[in-house]
């Protein structure tokens, strides 16, 4: 066998025994000591001077931007100016331009202007009263003028919306109105996070560490946190910032490049070549002990192997041979790991799902102790099933990020459940079950009071949570505690039952309660006669179509329909006022079609309460009720039936009498002017035309000795085979034999 391995390994070790001796040599020069003690302190000056500009021109970019805005915009000088009642349009204004401030910049955490005349905040939710502001005590302290105008030393602020636990904020107070007025203040919060990232992105955590303090010497904020780093580090420079009064301390940690260099001395020098010597003998020593294994190893391979390296024309070196074996071994271990990851993945969702529907439960306590992640599960446990969904998922989800971002964040989500579990002492197992909804099946631990209540407070972390982090919205239905695997089934149908009612829900964590959760049977004919009920009342235009209307919405309150059985009903309200009212005009046809009807149930799909709904759907018809009141002032239907009948009464003879000829004549639609006819007389306009010409025909017959073709032309018809056709048709025999058989009757009576 070669021992070209050998040699290679020998000659391994000469890089490093000549890194070796390299670093002796040269680290026997002290002078490097001090350029690199030099040179360090300058390149950190440098850095701390640029982070120290780069963090006043931040705050100064804020603050030029907030001002600049705020004396661009005349809503502020007009609501200070404004005399006697305030000026809504004023607040409006400036409200709407603190929120834009808001939200186009990330550094800024809040904006208030606060009135002194009037004792109130303009925020960017609108106007309120200083009594119970979120921030009332800093405003106490600036009319107490205890606080200078200008930077203020950093505080801490509880936000109104989105932070439950004070944040630290950097602020600064201009009187308004600008630049020096008196009647207001306007009060900027910068967040001190955003500070806090510019200093952590431009402060490298293994060399260097940076500590800002206060004008009071309080330390306000370290560099990555790394409070140890900076206790046992090296300090450089201190730089200051006028504008805040703050002092920042930076310098090297300890370990690092400027530290060991310091210690080198001449003594390296003298045991240089000392360790040359020992570098050698070891190298040898080593190289030889450790070919006995790889020897070892290529005799093993061989031995497998020793066939096709006989008929192998040249032998191959060790390096080859045992890349080859080792690259197939990985190959194949890797392949066997995936292969066993998926499927254990595939038999712990097969199980959940199987539990949740009660599929399959042939040991499912022993498949709980292999696959789930729930221990000490027995056929006597408690379990109880909570479903989390997703709200506005198109809209808030699909529509914002893209599929592999959506992969990321429910994978994300999954892992925020398992976390809060645990620090709540909770067992639970979570998986997604639909696009939009997952499913989490806790182990009971305690009495069910007990665990319900922790349950719901998981999900109230959870929800608070992924909005303030994710700034997605979650809803959650939490079922009742439920004994043994077999009944996990109805834990999970009640949590579901109560997601289908997410219109009807007044909060997004919702207990389901126990006992029969199956859905009752909607009462379709009830819904039905007060739909009609209302359609009536909409089409005689009185004004309580409202009433009915709300009757309507506080049925389904009453009755606690599912969102799809309230959103089909709503449909087929639309469709019926469709059938009823439109035929009135071609803009009731048009604001009634089905096109817009679409547009109206897309809006109510994307309504997350039964209130937005009732919002919707009451904008919508009072538009249309208008449209409709119009159109019923402007044309008296009774007065336009009693005169279309009286036309048609006239001019029955002649052959050109239609609906279109009518709708032209009167100014409506042929549709409309039908309707008319089939409410005031109970029958088509085309069978009282028939009826008319009927009675002219059978009186013609009768008392003239007219031709049929004449009698066809005299009652409106162009010919007598079609008079013939329509006379049989109503009177049952011909025109001739009708004459012969009136006629023969009344001469034997005679």
């Amino acid at each position: 066998m070669f021992r070209t391995w050998y040699r290679r390994l020998l000659l391994s070790y000469f890089p490093i025994f000549l890194l070796t001796v390299t670093i002796l040599i040269f680290a026997s020069f002290v002078f490097i000591n001090d350029i690199s003690r030099t040179e360090t302190q300058k390149a950190d000056r440098i850095a701390a001077k640029y982070l120290v500009d780069n963090v006043e021109r931040t705050i100064k970019e804020v603050e030029l931007s907030v001002l600049e805005s705020a004396e661009r915009s005349d809503a502020y000088k007009r609501y200070f100016n404004s005399e006697g009642q305030r000026d809504t349009g004023a607040i409006y204004a400036v409200a709407q331009n603190l929120r834009i401030l808001t939200d186009d910049s990330s550094y800024i955490q809040s904006i208030y202007v606060y009135d002194k005349k009037n004792e109130s905040v303009i925020t960017e939710t609108g106007l309120k009263n200083l009594n119970g502001f979120i921030d009332e005590d800093w405003i106490r302290h600036i009319t107490s003028g205890t606080v200078k105008e200008g930077w203020q030393p950093v505080r801490e602020y509880k936000d109104e919306f989105i932070q439950r636990t004070p944040v630290r904020v950097l602020t600064i107070d201009k009187g308004m109105p600008l630049p020096f007025g008196s009647e207001g203040v306007l009060v900027i919060n910068i967040k001190m996070s955003g500070i806090e990232q510019i200093v952590d992105s431009m402060v490298n955590e293994q060399l260097s560490f940076l500590t800002i303090y206060g004008s009071d010497g309080q330390t306000l904020y370290q560099a990555h946190s790394d409070s140890e780093g900076a206790e046992k580090g090296k300090l450089l420079n201190t730089v200051y910032l006028e504008k805040l009064g703050w002092k920042f301390a930076s310098g090297i940690k300890a370990g690092n490049l400027f530290s060991w260099v310091s210690v080198i001395s001449y003594l390296w020098v003298a045991i240089a070549f000392g360790t040359v010597v020992c570098a050698v003998l070891y190298l040898i020593y080593v190289t030889r002990r450790n070919y006995k294994p790889i020897q070892v190893i290529m005799n093993r391979i061989e031995g497998h192997q020793i066939r096709t390296m006989d008929q192998s024309a040249s032998r191959p070196d060790e390096m080859m041979l045992i890349d080859g074996v080792l690259e197939d071994l990985i190959n194949h271990m890797t392949d066997y790991d995936k292969k066993s990851r998926e499927n254990l993945l595939l038999q712990r969702s097969k199980l959940f799902t199987d539990l949740l529907h009660s599929e399959r439960l042939d040991n499912a306590v022993q498949r709980m102790e292999e696959l789930s992640p729930l221990s000490g599960a027995d056929s006597s446990s408690r379990f109880t099933v909570v479903l989390s969904e997703i709200n506005s998922y198109e809209k808030v989800f699909q529509d914002r990020y893209t599929r592999d971002d959506q992969n990321t964040l429910k994978f994300a989500l999954m892992n925020v459940f398992q976390e809060l579990a645990r620090g709540a002492d909770l067992q639970g197992w979570a998986e997604w079950i639909s696009t939009d909804r997952a499913a989490i099946l806790f182990l009971g631990t305690g009495n069910d009071e007990e665990m319900t209540e922790k349950i719901r407070l998981f999900a109230g972390q959870c929800r608070s949570w992924v909005e303030q982090n994710l700034r997605i919205s979650l809803s959650f239905g939490i079922g009742p505690a439920v004994s043994g695997p077999g009944s996990i089934r109805d834990s999970y149908v009640a949590a579901e039952n109560v997601m289908q009612h997410k219109l009807l829900m007044h909060e997004d964590i919702v207990l389901a309660e126990g006992g029969d959760s199956r859905q009752p049977l909607l009462e379709t004919y009830k819904y039905l006669q007060m739909i009609a009920e209302f359609v009536k009342q909409f089409r005689m235009s009185s004004g309580q179509w409202r009433q009915r209307l709300e009757g309507i919405f506080e049925a389904f309150e009453q009755d606690f329909l599912q969102d799809a059985d309230i959103r089909s009903l709503i449909q087929a309200m639309l469709q019926m006022l469709n059938r009823e009212v439109a035929v009135m005009s071609e803009q009731l046809q048009d604001e009634l079609s089905a096109e817009n009807a679409a547009e109206q149930l897309k809006l109510l799909e994307k309504a997350e309460s039964i209130h937005e709904v009732k919002d919707i759907l009451f904008e919508y018809l009072t538009d249309v009720f208008r449209t409709y009141v119009s159109v019923s002032e402007t044309k008296s239907y009774k007065a336009m039936v009693n005169e279309m009948k009286k036309y048609i009464e006239e001019n029955f003879a002649n052959p050109d009498l239609s609906l279109k000829h009518l709708s032209d004549r009167f100014q409506i639609s042929g549709k409309y002017g039908s309707y008319l006819f089939k409410m005031e007389f109970n029958m088509k306009f085309v069978d009282f035309l028939t009826q008319l010409r009927m009675e002219e025909a059978e009186k013609l017959l009768l008392e003239t000795e007219c031709s049929l073709q004449d009698i066809a032309l005299k009652v409106g018809y162009a010919n007598a085979i079609t008079f013939g056709r329509v006379f049989k048709r109503v009177t049952g025999i011909t025109p001739g034999d009708y004459r012969s058989l009136k006629r023969g009757h009344k001469a034997s009576t005679t």
